[in-house]
């Protein structure tokens, strides 16, 4: 099973005082925020390319301004996220849907610069409507480069039967008129030298069509950020991709641009006894933290090991009705006692995003850690109304 955080800075004197935080509550590392976005600015530069903030990935707006200016703009996939990017993030605004809502389409074009269209049906069927509505929008295709770098089913967007992106089959023949751009994605947590192999396919398949383009959107999953990840590749990749074709290269990351900047902490509720020891504890894997049952993964928990690697080794609980809400074995150098707080590594990107209120356990609030001024600020708490609100 993966495990994610091994790369969130945990030395004592970089850390908050997790005691002094509510729980649950994620808590968002301001420093590396900005770190990660340095390196996606560095990247920028010296490519060439473009960078953009995938909101599907990390959405957290009030803390935008803290990054904002490493990006080209913002990437969304609904007309919520479009408007998100629109209202609270600087530059571009590219939108690519399964399938754009005939009814939505005008408001589209309000807020976004890009869009990117999964089928030849739905640019025929947007078409006129756009390039007679005096925007200035630039559209393109989705592509399907039929090369998979993933082995999650579930996360690649290049499976076999996959709904994302046109086959070349599809494309050869078709009316391009009033397209300017091509979008392949086929990664997920990849490092640089799986974009190589994907672009020799894309080239291969696609290469016929990239002189008469404008820009190329190379995707998400690109793992800028991790300590291992080649950026020199990346930008040689990039650098020579826009030399050979003449068009402008944007690229998507969504977890890399909050790659070990947040922590969710939690507080043990109960123990009991089944088998062994069981915390219950007040975060959830089904309600705060999917990604552990869905991808599925392990994420690290600052002070804790691999069950029997410490002295006292407890399976680990979400506090909802779900009986398979188990975040996992862990061991600990001492029992672990109600109120005990655990803090749980790499939690900024995709947990906010994708939390429910499933059994009205509550939201976990929201807060930011500025180590180097040693400041803890709550942005934002959820409560009874933010639950009954989303029902009624």
């Amino acid at each position: 099973m993966p495990v994610r955080g091994r790369g969130h800075n945990t030395e004592p004197s970089r850390l908050p005082d997790f005691s002094r935080v509510e729980t649950p509550c994620y808590l968002l590392d301001c420093e590396a925020l900005r770190r990660n976005a340095d390196i996606m600015g560095m990247v920028a530069r010296e490519s060439g390319g473009k960078i953009l903030l995938a909101l599907k990935a990390f959405a957290a707006w009030k803390v935008f301004d803290e990054i904002e200016e490493q990006y080209a703009g913002t990437c969304c996939a609904s007309l919520n996220e479009a408007r998100l990017g629109y209202e609270t993030f600087k530059g571009e605004v590219h939108a690519f849907s399964p399938a754009f809502k005939e009814s939505e389409m005008e408001e589209y074009l309000k807020y976004c610069s890009h869009l990117s269209f999964n089928s030849l049906s739905q640019w025929d069927r947007h078409r006129d409507m756009i390039l007679s509505s005096g925007s200035e929008v630039s559209c393109g295709l989705r592509v399907n480069p039929e090369h998979s770098e993933v082995t999650t089913e579930i996360y690649n967007p290049c499976k076999p039967g996959s709904r994302f992106g046109i086959l070349l089959k599809e494309l050869e023949g078709a009316d391009m008129t009033g397209l300017e751009g091509l979008h392949f994605h086929s990664l997920c947590e990849s490092g640089a030298d799986a974009l190589e192999r994907t672009l020799d396919a894309f080239t291969a398949r696609f290469g016929p069509w990239l002189g008469d383009m404008k820009w190329v959107n190379f995707g998400g999953g690109h793992h800028i950020t991790r300590e291992d990840y080649d950026t020199d590749l990346l930008i040689r990749l990039v650098r020579e991709f826009r030399e050979e074709w003449g068009v402008e290269v944007y690229l998507e990351p969504g977890e890399a641009c909050a790659l070990n900047a947040g922590w969710m902490v939690s507080e043990v509720i109960d123990i009991v006894e089944n088998n062994g020891m069981i915390a219950i504890i007040d975060a959830s894997a089904v309600a705060h933290m999917p990604d552990i049952l869905e991808m599925p993964y392990r994420p690290e928990i600052i002070g804790a090991g691999l069950p029997g690697e410490k002295k006292y080794t407890y399976r680990l609980g979400g506090p909802t009705c779900l009986s398979g809400d188990d975040i996992g074995e862990y061991s600990f150098d001492s029992p672990l006692k109600p109120g005990d707080h655990i803090v749980f590594t790499d939690m900024a990107h995709y947990t906010m995003v994708k939390n429910t209120i499933f059994n009205g356990v509550p939201l976990p609030s929201i807060a930011t850690w500025n180590c180097s001024e040693g400041e803890l600020i709550t942005l934002r708490k959820f409560g009874y109304e933010d639950f009954v609100n989303r029902l009624n």
